[in-house]
């Protein structure tokens, strides 16, 4: 942790990482309106008093949004409103999500879709009426925010723990020091080390060290249910994506002759799955794709999962509750329950879901600059 260098690649890497997925959110596709409200005030009040749609509630809570919803008090929803950054037909629109009201008002000809397949999204209209997004949002979402929150602590800590060591030198470890540095070590030793080899592991070490606090810090911030907890980061596939790409990226470019040949003309295989249908080479470059793509889905399905799972259980107690107050009260015991026993078993989710990621593309590094056997 003294080393200088590791540091800065580690802190190189933490950018990379803001940097994509930042832009994550933004898409490309492709008239000044008057502000108006998208939803009339009979639409919202028979929304209110409509039956509780557990489907709706699980989905807002796992998906992106523009604004940090905080609590709910009667008919006041209090909540962090985050800037909205749109560059559409040659302008840009900069503005805070405040200006949407919770998403029943319009702002500049923007709202945020209700529609099925833009459902979430900012929107305008053309002329015929269609909802068309604008070409690029950029906008701060509340995956984005928890990302910059997610990145900041990672600096904190790194830099409080790397100054320790130049302070404390040849004394044993303490405080915020004596947390890190058994898992900086286990990953060091019982992944890099064992995964890639005694001689390669340390210009990898720095990507590994990275996506394992990452993925941990913001696994575990997803658990919490109040701010600056509750964002969706590792179970949005845009994000495992980015990751996931990184992982591809550097074990393509890692890879060595031995590693190529394996794939494209891998010894030991008989000459008839090669040739004259190259059987094999194509499911071994099939596997360099589907490596990646494995690890996008594994870590978004599993912290997805698990936040369903216990929204589900949460959901009971309002779907019994319209039936009878009291049978909403006794379900509530066990809804309750369930879902403490289902936080703990997500924290332990979270430390293996960092875990797997990060052997798993230790493992494919190791593969990629393995040297031939003689």
């Amino acid at each position: 942790m003294s080393d200088k260098s590791g540091v800065i690649k580690t802190f190189a890497i933490c950018g990379l990482l803001l940097l994509f997925t930042f832009f994550v959110p933004a898409t490309f596709t492709g008239q000044h309106h008057e502000d108006n409200p998208v939803i009339s005030e009979e639409d919202q009040h028979e929304m209110a008093e409509a039956d509780f749609n557990a489907g709706e509630m699980i989905m807002e809570h796992i998906a992106d949004s523009y604004e940090w919803h905080i609590i709910t008090i009667g008919e006041t929803h209090i909540t962090i409103p985050l800037p909205v950054i749109l560059y559409d037909e040659s302008e840009w629109h900069v503005f805070m999500s405040s200006k949407f009201h919770h998403g029943h008002n319009t702002f500049k000809g923007y709202f945020i879709s209700h529609d099925d397949i833009n459902a979430g999204k900012i929107v305008r209209k053309d002329a015929d009426g269609n909802e068309i997004r604008p070409y690029l949002d950029i906008s701060i979402t509340k995956n984005v925010l928890a990302i910059f929150m997610s990145m900041f602590l990672m600096m904190f800590v790194f830099i409080s723990v790397a100054r320790a060591y130049t302070r404390r030198k040849d004394h044993a470890p303490k405080g915020l020091q004596s947390f890190v540095e058994p898992i900086i070590i286990f990953i060091r030793d019982d992944i890099a080390k064992a995964s890639i080899g005694e001689k390669k592991y340390e210009k990898y070490l720095p990507f590994l060290l990275t996506i394992f606090f990452f993925i941990l810090i913001n696994n575990v911030l997803g658990i919490i249910p109040f701010f600056p907890g509750g964002a969706n980061v590792t179970g949005n596939i845009g994000v495992t994506g980015v990751l996931a790409v990184f992982t591809f990226i550097i074990t393509t470019f890692s890879g060595n002759k031995n590693y190529w040949t394996h794939i494209v003309n891998a010894p030991g295989v008989p000459w008839w799955l090669k040739f004259p249908v190259p059987l094999m080479p194509v499911v071994e470059l099939m596997g360099v794709f589907t490596k990646p793509f494995v690890l996008m889905v594994r870590l978004f399905a599993n912290i997805t999962a698990g936040h369903i799972i216990i929204l589900g259980f949460i959901s009971l107690i309002f779907i019994f509750g319209e039936m009878s107050t009291g049978l909403g009260f006794g379900v509530s015991v066990i809804s309750v329950g369930f879902s403490i026993f289902m936080d703990f078993l997500e924290l332990l989710v979270a430390f293996i879901q960092a875990y797997v990621f990060t052997l798993l593309s230790a493992l494919y590094f190791g593969m990629a600059t393995e040297e031939a056997h003689h």
